[in-house]
């Protein structure tokens, strides 16, 4: 059971953690020995969050270290470790001819982190990553080990699975499977806004996943990526004009201009899930993550007039921004999800790593989505004044009762829960 030391940040750079104390358990029963030791702790993933989530001035926990695998083709279920990767379990289980339901743009990331956070993949009809969580295994402020299954908990593992690191260390998820398929991608350039207000459901509804990229800048999004699932056989033709945006004849990058090679193929190409429905492919690691992020969910149907609503601050936006993403997920009944009980249009910002001027940004984004009541990614960079964040969440009172029942000695919370979670 080792100990990390020095001065350690998030993958973007742009967060340094509060302690050189991190613990490596390398089994559950070392979790359970580390957690049972500390008076305080938070659990470490693949620190692919923005801001202050994983973070503790005491003691973090990485769970990377866990790394098992075990696939039940007769539940079609897999259970993986708090340390695996999406890249990782997605080789594995399609070798043995199964697929998950979705995957975020980046694959890299962990599981068990992933889950906690409410992060999302992008699909009209796609539940985000946590609706696939059958049961869990997490170890409790005392060192105990609970074990949560949709069947037999219900509600309990609704409002546990994103837990955002509250309610114990996350050991091991267990996630629905189903047969492997197979996506193609392709990419379209130059979609006006105008096509988005009568026709918002049907662009997003157009492929199992669809992304569309903006500057904020010309009306437009600068590319549509569409992942559509294919039946068994199926040769699907691509027409060269989509709402009068044009099919690409090269392989893109979101940036324009930026080399594609680490995106996943586009043109048509079918492959396998796991290599299409994320953006970037695994077999290559991300860049250093000279970049910051943000993201806001919205009620779908509110989709087109929260676009407007954004775009007006365009000239704020664009000198600070690299690109827009707007992407759909469908509603769920997770407690503390982003989604919860309202399909949604996420509007997500990758920014330039400008945070005294994002800093400025986010507030008048933030005022702009007001009447929509935005919810910010839990992971991401927000400065949503704590009694409004917590207005949209009508489960919360519920979610703070679970977390005070297994946790009463707040083993678990850090800045980040007692700012956005407790602060009145």
């Amino acid at each position: 059971m080792g100990r990390a030391a020095g001065a350690r940040t998030n993958w973007a750079g742009n967060y340094t953690f509060s302690t050189d104390h991190v613990h490596t358990p390398a089994s559950v029963d070392e979790v359970r020995q580390v957690v049972k030791s500390c008076d305080k702790v938070r659990a470490l993933g693949t620190r692919h969050s923005f801001n202050a989530i994983a973070d503790s001035k005491k003691n973090q926990i990485s769970l990377k270290k866990l790394n098992q695998i075990s696939l039940d083709e007769k539940a079609r279920t897999v259970t993986v470790g708090a340390g695996v990767r999406y890249g990782d379990v997605a080789s594995a289980i399609d070798a043995k001819g199964y697929a998950l339901h979705n995957l975020a743009s980046l694959p890299h990331i962990s599981v068990a982190g992933a889950v906690s956070t409410g992060t999302h993949g992008s699909g009209l009809h796609n539940g985000n990553l946590a609706t696939a969580v059958r049961g869990l295994e997490l170890v409790t402020a005392d060192g105990e080990l609970m074990h949560l299954t949709r069947e037999r908990d219900g509600d309990a593992l609704l409002g546990s699975v994103v837990g955002l690191g509250a309610i114990g260390i996350v050991t091991s998820a267990t996630l629905d499977v189903q047969p492997t398929y197979q996506v193609a991608q392709s990419v379209y350039q130059d979609l006006s806004f105008a096509e988005l207000e009568h026709n918002l459901e049907a662009i997003f509804a157009s492929g199992y996943s669809v992304s569309l990229f903006t500057d904020w800048q010309k009306h437009r999004a600068t590319q549509v990526w569409i992942k559509k699932r294919l039946t068994p056989g199926e040769n699907y033709t691509w027409p060269q004009d989509f709402y009068n945006a044009k099919l690409a004849t090269k392989k893109l990058h979101p940036l324009e201009g930026h080399p594609a090679e680490n995106c996943t193929d586009q043109r048509g190409i079918p492959g396998p899930w796991y290599e299409r429905l994320p953006h970037f492919r695994m077999n290559f690691t991300p860049s250093s993550g000279q970049e910051l992020q943000s993201e806001y969910f919205v009620p779908f149907e509110h989709g087109y007039e929260a676009v407007l609503a954004v775009e007006k601050l365009r000239d704020a936006i664009t000198p600070h921004l690299f690109i827009t993403e707007l992407r759909t997920i469908a509603a769920d009944e997770l407690w503390m999800s982003m989604a919860y009980e309202r399909q949604s249009l996420a509007i997500h910002f990758t920014w330039k790593r400008e945070w005294p001027a994002v800093r400025q940004v986010l507030p008048k984004i933030e005022a702009a989505l007001e009447p929509f009541a935005a919810r910010p990614h839990w992971g991401k960079l927000f400065t949503l004044a704590p009694e409004k964040l917590q207005s949209r969440y009508p489960r919360l009172r519920a979610f703070k009762q679970v977390l005070d029942k297994h946790d009463a000695s707040g083993k678990f919370r850090n800045e980040f829960v007692e700012t956005n979670i407790y602060r009145a």
